[in-house]
């Protein structure tokens, strides 16, 4: 196969002006063996110089490797360039603050640096944090230094190969609802035409100093402000085991465990320190099967009531429990854990205000908040929107992202969250029940919401929009027996309930109330839907009968998954 002349042409320019050794030699290497017809080394060629990586869910993700495709030096200058270019040319901003962090991955700590030295020389005001630091810490400092930027270097949870760019706006640059969020239209499309108008990546400015690094000030603030959330009155006696995925949580959640009264924790020593390159797991993310395989271990070995995890920036959460009804553990989904949260803040904590889901996450929720007598939302999937919600008290995502504290920190925080769970876990023991009897309690009251998701992942993204355009254009009439007797397509905006935006998706509602969303994922190569379906549990019903209604839902839930499968050409 002959190579692409115009493709090595374009990556022998870029390698020119890589300010990366590293990524330099990784291209030179790249482009001769694509020169001499190897065909592997032409397709991750090619890969790498289609496009660039926009800002999307996530802000700047991808594979780390050279080409504007990747996440590299080169990228990440413009990136920042392109930052300070909107806040000081768009939004006429004077030397606009800007906090700067990073987790511990392969690059990050350079990338951040590089951030640093460029938004200095382009006139902001820089705060570099001193270390590794969780998410949630970065986004906190966003809103407590008032600042008008933020950004996080990290990829969150995706495979160690991959790294991010993060950005908040705050400060001067945001609305009061806004500030410490991440960003959304049209401040993506701004900062994206200000990093597409970067020159040479080598004609950059880039200063040798001049930006203030933070040290354990702003820590010790955070820290004081998520451990004056759980109730000093809660029971404290529950045995937890934490494992931190070999990201850079655990200093800090043990720190707010043992402060806030939970002192018998547990952490996984394998997967305590950081790690770039996750050796215990094939996948860093808690919901992937077998990653928290070895806190179960141990919570079998010490007797734990909890495994609570975080992934490895820690702005996730995640729970296990011992399920009664399996007679085994088992990780709670994100619906089960944000239904338990809402409720619990509800209920114990006096929580009024808007209690915030993103459109593919449990109606459970709404129900809690109609008991409650307070106000429930539904918003586009992704923290960038849940927090924008108005009025917001709780707001969640199923995939396990919570944010309980939204004057502290207006994004997900898999740390103040735990500080929640290891007081419900607490709470429960003390009453003589678990998280998944808390569970049946709800499901007696409202009945039981149960949720699943199919994910299909693929090689070539061109089969995510034929799969969409198939669904479409040819729904299912019924799934699992029910008709269809709601097709929305969420493309066309403000369409029947849901009141939202324009974003690519389906929602089908079905007669027994049956309810998937079919969506593109923001992140990964990956169509996903999401289910739900909701089981009629009597009030009176004891522990049989709940375990019997659980597996009808679960049942339905595989038959709806069953239909999908055929709909979208996978069965």
């Amino acid at each position: 196969m002959n190579p692409d002349q115009d493709l090595l042409t374009r990556a022998k320019a870029w390698g020119e002006d890589d300010p990366d050794p590293m990524t330099r030699a990784a291209l030179t290497s790249l482009v001769d063996q694509a020169a001499s017809g190897d065909e592997a080394a032409q397709a991750e060629l090619a890969d790498a110089f289609t496009g660039t990586l926009q800002f999307g869910t996530a802000g700047l993700r991808g594979r780390m490797g050279p080409g504007p495709n990747r996440m590299n030096l080169a990228v990440v200058s413009r990136a920042a360039r392109g930052l300070a270019d909107h806040l000081t040319g768009d939004l006429g901003l004077d030397r606009p603050q800007v906090v700067i962090g990073h987790d511990a991955r392969h690059n990050s700590r350079a990338f951040a640096e590089r951030s640093a030295a460029i938004m200095t020389a382009a006139g902001c005001r820089v705060q570099l944090f001193d270390t590794h630091q969780p998410t949630p810490l970065a986004a906190f400092a966003v809103r407590h230094l008032e600042a008008d930027a933020g950004v996080v270097v990290t990829a969150s949870h995706n495979p160690p190969a991959d790294n991010g760019y993060k950005v908040y706006l705050g400060g001067r640059a945001a609305a009061p609802e806004g500030r410490g969020v991440q960003i959304v239209p049209p401040s993506d499309a701004h900062i994206a035409a200000r990093i597409a108008a970067v020159g040479p990546v080598l004609g950059i400015e880039v200063a040798e100093s001049g930006w203030e690094i933070l040290g354990d000030r702003v820590e010790e603030h955070y820290l004081e402000a998520i451990c004056a959330l759980p109730d000093p009155g809660s029971p404290r006696e529950v045995r937890i085991v934490h494992t931190a995925m070999h990201g850079v949580g655990t200093r800090i959640a043990l720190a707010a465990l043992h402060r806030a009264g939970f002192t018998d924790v547990h952490s996984v020593a394998k997967q305590a320190d950081p790690d770039p390159d996750f050796p215990t797991v094939s996948f860093p993310n808690p919901e992937e099967p077998g990653a928290i395989d070895l806190a179960l271990e141990l919570a079998a070995t010490v007797e734990a009531d909890v495994v609570i995890a975080n992934d490895p920036d820690a702005d996730r959460c995640a729970a296990a429990v011992l399920d009664p009804h399996l007679g085994r553990w088992r990780m709670l989904t994100g619906d089960e854990l944000g239904v338990l949260l809402g409720e619990h803040l509800v209920r114990r904590h006096g929580y009024r205000g808007t209690l915030a889901r993103s459109l593919v996450s449990s109606r459970w929720l709404d129900r809690v908040a109609q008991d409650a007598g307070t106000e429930a939302a539904t918003t586009l999937t992704g923290f960038k929107w849940i927090s924008r919600a108005p009025g917001i008290a709780f707001g969640y995502e199923e995939a396990i992202g919570y944010c309980v504290l939204p004057d502290v920190v207006r994004d997900k925080d898999g740390l103040s969250a735990a500080l929640m769970v290891a007081e419900m876990a607490a709470e429960a023991k003390a009453e003589g029940t678990t998280l998944v009897g808390r569970l049946d309690a709800l499901a007696r009251r409202d009945g039981l919401y149960a949720t699943s998701q199919l994910s299909v992942r693929v090689e070539d993204l061109a089969l995510i929009g034929t799969m969409m355009r198939t669904i479409r254009t040819s729904p299912p009439g019924e799934l699992a027996g029910s008709p269809v007797v709601e097709n929305q397509d969420l493309s066309q905006g403000s369409v029947g309930t849901t009141g939202l935006p324009p974003t690519d998706g389906i929602l089908l509602l079905c007669e027994d109330d049956t309810r998937v969303v079919v969506r593109p994922s923001g992140t990964e190569p990956k169509l996903k839907c999401y289910l739900e379906v909701v089981e009629p549990v009597a009030a009176e019903a004891d522990e049989a009968a709940l375990g019997q209604a659980r597996r009808r839902a679960a049942e339905r839930l595989t038959r709806v998954t069953e239909d999908l499968r055929q709909v979208l050409g996978q069965s």
